[in-house]
């Protein structure tokens, strides 16, 4: 059943003893940055300081910061269990009714998949408080995280946008520099889809002042001005599905429907055409026009300062909460930060997507020390010569895949999640010359090594036993393992030695 809100969650994590409330007034510039790390290090709970410097709001942090909470917020006892939950949604998509006895047996499942899509309330828990005039975001908790960061930053916000063309709904995080008690700056990434929605009302804007058309689009009459919205903690899945790295047009609030079990409930805003969860805690409403200013440097989650660039500027021109709000947010940084266990959610639920493309992919894991987009390991159930450069080239054609810095391909047999066996067999199988691939493409805008903003070489390691179709005429040796007999007779004798031993 899903979680009502994000209040609702933080009353189960208390009572399963997830959550340490904290009285103790602690200031919001690095102060709370460096006790969330220690107590993530020590996989400690999720922690809502009570009493921050200058607000009257508490802070929640660290709601992901182990598998189990992440596990507890998507209500699965593992994160495994979302392979299968995404898999049957799947399975009923390619396989589409064909006689009438199938299109009634498939009604159910139908029905299910229906109560999952947004749906459009009047109001919400998010419209108890509501400010018009005096606009000022000093009221909320916000962090400065590390020494050099630019300022203080809202590094979980839920930014919600629409295509100026089509009107379909995106949502995404995006960090925010706070830079006047009403503006902010929004730093999307030119990958991204908030940036495709911007960069089209810009082009629109300058069509419109060619011909000499006043736009009057989205309820706003300013012209090149572009409606934001954007939300500050609602219940866990929704948090989740608005880090997703979705397909273009793809709406977040039908997989974290999916994922809750239940539809999102989405409330209008009160001063542009957009809609955002009503169970938010809170929300900012406003515009993006053509100003835009420096932002940065931030502590990213690469573990580096980013580079100071231009973003555009978001004018703040309302403001609506509940009347006791909670400011939820994240500390990124040098790995591993919170984003880690988030990270491995999402490699569960896309393993089934990834299958679509590339049915004989057995496994796939994108370490957080590796920044996630910096590589990729990647298992395969190997059936032809070259296989693993197919495999490359497949995951840098796939959506937000195409920044992966560095893909290396092992054997089905491979657990990706040892290191030890991942170097181990690395080493083993490559021969540099014949197994490593260079390709110039696509990266993050964080990456700081790259030969040029956003673009570079990149590299494919095929790690996997090589055939002799694959120009290796030598023999391949046979890997060093017990006999399973043995291993059965010393693990019945196993408990008794070991006592002796201790």
């Amino acid at each position: 059943m899903a979680y009502k809100d994000l209040q609702e969650f933080i009353r189960i994590l208390e009572e399963k003893k997830e959550l340490l409330r904290i009285k103790e007034k602690v200031s919001p510039n690095l102060e709370i940055t460096e006790i969330y790390k220690k107590v993530f290090d020590a996989k400690g709970p999720a922690l809502l300081f009570e009493n921050v410097e200058g607000s009257n709001i508490p802070l929640l942090i660290n709601l992901f910061g182990t598998e189990k909470r992440m596990g507890l917020a998507l209500e699965v006892d593992e994160l495994k269990e979302l392979e299968s939950r995404i898999g049957k949604f799947i399975q009923m998509a390619q396989e589409p009714p064909i006689t009438f006895i199938d299109k009634l047996k498939s009604l159910p499942k139908l029905m299910e998949a229906a109560s999952f899509l947004p749906k459009t309330v009047k109001s919400g828990d998010c419209k108890e408080v509501i400010i018009k005039d005096n606009i000022d975001l000093a009221r909320f908790p916000i962090l400065k995280c590390w020494p050099k960061d630019a300022g203080k930053y809202i590094t979980y916000p839920l930014v919600f946008t629409k295509d100026p063309v089509t009107g379909k709904r995106n949502c995404g995080t995006y960090r925010m520099q706070v830079i006047d008690k009403d503006k902010t700056l929004m730093h999307f990434h030119p990958h991204k889809d908030a940036a495709r929605h911007y960069n089209k009302t810009q082009k629109s804007e300058v069509r419109n002042q060619e011909s000499g058309v006043r736009s009057q689009e989205s309820g706003i009459k300013d012209q090149g001005r572009m409606p934001v919205a954007v939300a500050i903690g609602s219940d866990p899945a929704v948090l989740f599905s608005s880090i997703l790295p979705l397909p273009p047009d793809l709406d977040e609030m039908i997989v974290a429907g999916l994922l809750r079990h239940e539809g999102v409930q989405m409330v209008k805003c009160e001063t542009i055409d957009i809609e955002v969860p009503a169970n938010s805690e809170i929300v900012l409403e406003g515009y993006l026009d053509n100003e835009t200013r420096t932002e940065g440097p931030f502590g990213d989650h690469t573990g580096y300062y980013s580079v100071p660039e231009p973003f555009p500027v978001f004018h703040i021109k309302c403001i609506t909460m509940r009347k006791n709000p909670i400011y939820h947010t994240i500390v990124v940084g040098p790995p591993n930060q919170e984003d880690a266990p988030i990270g491995a959610a999402i490699e569960r639920l896309f393993l089934p997507l990834m299958k679509l493309t590339m049915p004989e992919l057995i496994d796939y894991h994108m370490p957080s020390e590796g920044m996630f987009n910096y590589l990729m390991l990647v298992s395969i159930k190997k059936q032809y010569p070259g296989h693993a450069r197919k495999i490359m080239h497949s995951i840098w054609g796939l959506g937000q895949a195409m920044l992966t810095k560095c893909i290396l391909v092992f054997d089905e047999d491979v657990n990706l999640r040892d290191y030890r066996e991942v170097v181990w067999k690395a080493l083993a199988n490559v021969a540099p010359q014949r197994d490593i691939e260079f390709v110039n493409g696509p990266l993050d805008i964080l990456d700081h090594a790259s030969e040029k903003w956003c673009y570079g070489s990149k590299i494919g390691i095929d790690a996997t036993r090589k055939w002799k179709e694959e120009g290796f005429d030598r023999v391949w040796p046979e890997e060093i393992k017990m006999s399973p007999e043995i291993q059965k007779i010393v693990d019945q004798k196993w408990q008794e030695i070991l006592r002796q031993i201790l």
